[in-house]
């Protein structure tokens, strides 16, 4: 197989668009949310970003050789890798900025230097547990309904990926609603433009052409400090110090299930993979999808790699191995020279909202197209606590905007229950709202499935987690807010809650009998035209 072929361009333009809108968003968020400054960002977190995808893409790339060459065949596409879009925004919304509040209220002189030691933290122990799931990736697919792990991340999808980019779109809507039209036209439409275009490249240069013409761009907040070179720098000692704070315990409720989600899910793309006819060895991909991760830690990056969904997108534009390679030195010479600042500086990220748009609808769509239509209701309960989560998070921003950020107390609770609010039920989503979706609605898909004893089972490890805190229960933090409570208690509601659903769900076999079959909908409305005939 050839090094490079027409298609790899293809592929490249569709990858590179995606990996560089991850970069925007970190690039974005970590100045303006977290605080960081340029230093800190370029000469720390985009160079450990390089170091991670130059690691996956450059083995990924080699894989699909030695595969091509195995088999005696030239049409074997990589696998696409590149930073994971979830574990951005949950890392960055439930890691990073909860660590930077808590170090402002302590007093630190610096709260966005401990956001980012939070990330490494997090992303380290993403990188482990992607690792060591590459020999149990199999026992983890078939221990949890496949509902209760799509409902899980779309609930993450739909708020904290998806609604702030959409109300950002209506916020500069000639912006946001033109380029959310290219990509509906290209992906929901199933049809590709002349040229062989992307339809992501299309919808990034009309966003970039219309952010120009509306004012949008350029972006006076970047600061724009000249090109130079930010070699790749090892942080073990700052790693290692940030081993000794709190962050592992404190966050271990986002680190532990989203790295198994990460593992889950590019367990998931090498089967598509396989089923477009590449097969790969799942281990070893796996274990250097986890080796992407941990030097993304080492180097300076708080965000996980991934390997990508639409494995079969790719290698129907007839990419091969070179379009993996060519990403590779795309995105190391963006992140290396600070290049990147003169991108986000002409390319506003409302250009390429859209996509993420896009990223955020086609996650939560698949809670619905990848799982039994019948496990319909448990994805909707799982989504739900999602929710509940963006709103608590939310409710926070407005107190904190309203200047009421120290009021976290029983008279802030009254007055919220007054206008029909239950803030104190939304703080209880917010702590550990991956572990508690997960466990919902893997027990109402059991519940579907009439296996009680299962759907005990989980609500038994929903009471466990409960009591140790790393579900529902939180604490008001002096000088306001409220984080997860991580001391073990026996006296929570949350577990006594759990514990009778338990109960409910083991007795339900001795105290219920099965209805008899009902008919579908579908078989209900076609039973008059069965009788006329």
């Amino acid at each position: 197989m050839r090094w490079f072929v027409r298609g790899d361009v293809d592929g490249f333009f569709g990858l590179a668009v995606d990996n560089l809108i991850q970069l925007l968003l970190i690039n974005e968020l970590c100045q303006g949310v977290i605080g960081m400054g340029p230093e800190l960002v370029y000469g720390r977190v985009l160079p450990g970003a390089a170091v991670s995808l130059l690691v996956g893409n450059l083995f990924y790339a080699w894989q699909a050789r030695q595969v091509a060459r195995a088999e005696g065949r030239e049409d074997v596409c990589a696998l696409p890798y590149g930073i994971n879009t979830p574990s951005v925004f949950v890392y960055l919304f439930a890691v990073m900025l909860p660590a930077k509040l808590a170090a402002q209220q302590a007093g630190a002189a610096d709260p966005a230097y401990a956001a980012w030691q939070a990330g490494l933290v997090a992303c380290l122990g993403s990188g482990l547990i992607e690792f060591g799931g590459a020999f149990v990736a199999e026992w983890l697919r078939k221990a949890t309904p496949r509902a209760a792990l799509l409902a899980t991340l779309s609930g993450i999808a739909l708020t904290f990926i998806s609604l702030d980019f959409l109300f950002r779109a209506f916020a500069a809507p000639v912006v946001g609603l033109s380029t959310l039209g290219v990509l509906a036209i290209g992906y929901f439409g199933r049809v590709k433009f002349k040229g062989g275009l992307p339809a992501g490249f299309v919808a990034m240069l009309l966003g970039v052409a219309l952010c120009w013409l509306t004012g949008l761009a350029p972006d006076g907040s970047q600061q724009l400090a000249g090109v130079s070179f930010y070699a790749p720098v090892p942080v073990l000692g700052e790693l290692w110090a940030a081993l000794q704070e709190p962050y592992a315990k404190a966050y271990f409720s986002v680190i532990l299930p989203m790295g198994v989600f990460n593992v889950v899910g590019s367990m998931q793309n090498i089967e598509s993979a396989e089923a477009a006819g590449d097969g790969y060895s799942t281990r070893g991909s796996l274990a250097v999808n986890g080796l992407g991760t941990l030097a993304a830690a080492c180097f300076g990056s708080c965000f996980p790699t991934t390997i990508y969904i639409g494995h079969p997108g790719w290698k129907a534009m007839g990419a091969r191995a070179g379009y993996s390679i060519l990403n590779a030195g795309f995105m190391t010479l963006l992140c290396l020279t600070g290049t990147l600042a003169y991108v986000a500086w002409a390319v506003p990220i409302e250009a390429g909202m859209a996509i993420v748009l896009y990223i955020g609808i086609v996650i939560s769509a698949q809670a619905f197209q990848s799982a039994p239509s019948r496990h319909a209701p448990a994805a909707v309960l799982g989504i739900m606590v999602g929710v509940g989560a963006y709103v608590s998070v939310r409710l926070a921003a407005a107190l904190r905007v309203a200047g009421r950020f120290e009021t976290y107390d029983r008279a802030l609770y009254d007055a919220f229950r007054g206008e029909g609010v239950y803030f104190r039920g939304a703080l209880a989503l917010e702590q550990g709202m991956i572990f508690s979706a997960m466990i919902l609605a893997a027990a109402f898909v059991e519940v579907i499935e009439r296996r009680w004893r299962r759907a005990a089972l989980w609500c038994l490890g929903g009471a466990g987690l409960c009591a140790v805190g790393l579900m529902h229960a939180y604490v008001e933090v002096p000088g306001g807010g409220a984080g997860i409570d991580l001391r073990p208690a026996f006296d929570r509601p949350w577990m006594f809650g759990y514990l009778i659903l338990a109960a409910c769900f083991f007795a339900t076999p001795w105290l219920t009998e099965p209805k008899p079959a009902e008919p579908s909908v579908a078989e209900a409305d076609d039973a008059p035209d069965r009788a006329a005939s």
